[in-house]
């Protein structure tokens, strides 16, 4: 079983790598609007795998795994998730594939996630009551009935207008590269598989590791929240550790593989002093981290996986999630 979920991680990292999307300069040109990259391989995977999950949850081969709407934590974690996503220029995924390339920035992002992870995990007693109501687990399919005509109409067009979405974002983005394309179908068909009962019977992500880790190191174990992140933690894990594989082997054959603290991007807006960088990915990883484990997800755990459900606190965080990343790189970003 770690072995396949090995090689889930490493594909997920391919996938990522073959695009860029894993980029600091990618990631943070989406925050100042320069870079549209992102967003169009995440609409594509939501709309291409909603069609792909709902077909085969409907047949039998895989199961529900929608994350409850709790609306504090989703609207507070989204918003706190996108400022941290554009300081940072990394997602919780993205960091591991960028670290496997040798962007030191992304091990300092790691280490501020695991912080935040931690310190999560250590308040959640005393901040549980600004995450809720639990409004339950809402989707496409408990909205209007699963399997009935309404809602295998409802899933194509859902998951058409999302792929429209995505190529009339590529034509704003005036971009003729079309890697996107094939990373977002990508992680839609992958997610599908790691669906499926006879795989692992769960979705993609990514964020849970952190604290896992950082509470396992620490000690910090005798808690129901350990208890509830332990086994998806240790999976998140794993499978990140597929993705840094990825991102390092991949380098090492393209021959790019360079230990990088300053991107060119940073540089273009920030400056080039290492310790900044340091500060700030730190700052972003921590913050990045805690929102997300507020959200109960991040980007590939909540907005692709739960958007390929058509889950609406996924959906609903995706859009918390870009407002907070674009306000903050309108106010992070001044060159």
């Amino acid at each position: 079983m770690n072995i396949q979920i090995l090689i889930f991680g490493f594909l997920f990292g391919a996938l990522l790598n073959y695009a860029r999307l894993n980029r600091y300069n990618v990631i943070s040109g989406m925050a100042t609007l320069e870079n549209l990259t992102v967003a169009k391989a995440i609409a594509i995977a939501i709309g291409v795998g909603a069609i792909l999950l709902n077909i085969e949850i409907s047949l039998g081969f895989a199961s529900w795994h929608v994350k409850p709407f709790i609306l504090g934590g989703i609207v507070l974690g989204g918003l706190i998730f996108g400022a941290g996503m554009a300081i940072l220029g990394y997602c919780p995924g993205t960091l591991a594939v960028s670290f496997g390339e040798g962007s030191l920035d992304a091990l300092t992002g790691i280490i501020g996630g695991l912080l935040g992870g931690l310190v999560f995990t250590l308040l959640l007693p005393s901040i549980s009551g600004i995450l809720g109501p639990d409004l339950g687990k809402i989707s496409l399919a408990s909205i209007v009935g699963e399997y009935n005509f309404v809602f295998y109409l409802a899933v194509f067009v859902i998951g058409a207008l999302f792929i429209i979405i995505a190529f009339w974002l590529q034509k704003k983005d005036d971009s003729k590269d079309k890697k996107w394309i094939y990373a977002g179908i990508g992680l839609a068909v992958l997610n599908a598989i790691v669906f499926l009962t006879s795989t692992t019977n769960r979705p993609i992500g990514a964020s849970t590791s952190y604290p896992y880790t950082c509470d396992l190191i620490t000690g910090t174990t005798a808690n129901s929240y350990f208890e509830k992140i332990a086994t998806p933690g240790n999976w998140e894990l794993i499978f990140l550790a597929g993705a840094f594989l990825a991102g390092l082997i991949f380098s090492l054959i393209r021959k790019d593989f360079k230990l990088t603290f300053i991107h060119s991007k940073w540089e273009e807006y920030k400056g080039s002093s290492a310790g900044k960088r340091a500060l700030w990915s730190f700052i972003g990883g921590f913050i990045l981290i805690f929102g997300a484990r507020m959200a109960g997800g991040c980007t590939s755990g909540h907005i692709i996986s739960g958007g390929m459900q058509l889950a609406v606190s996924s959906l609903v965080f995706a859009v918390f999630v870009f407002t907070g990343l674009l306000i903050t790189g309108k106010l992070f970003y001044k060159k």
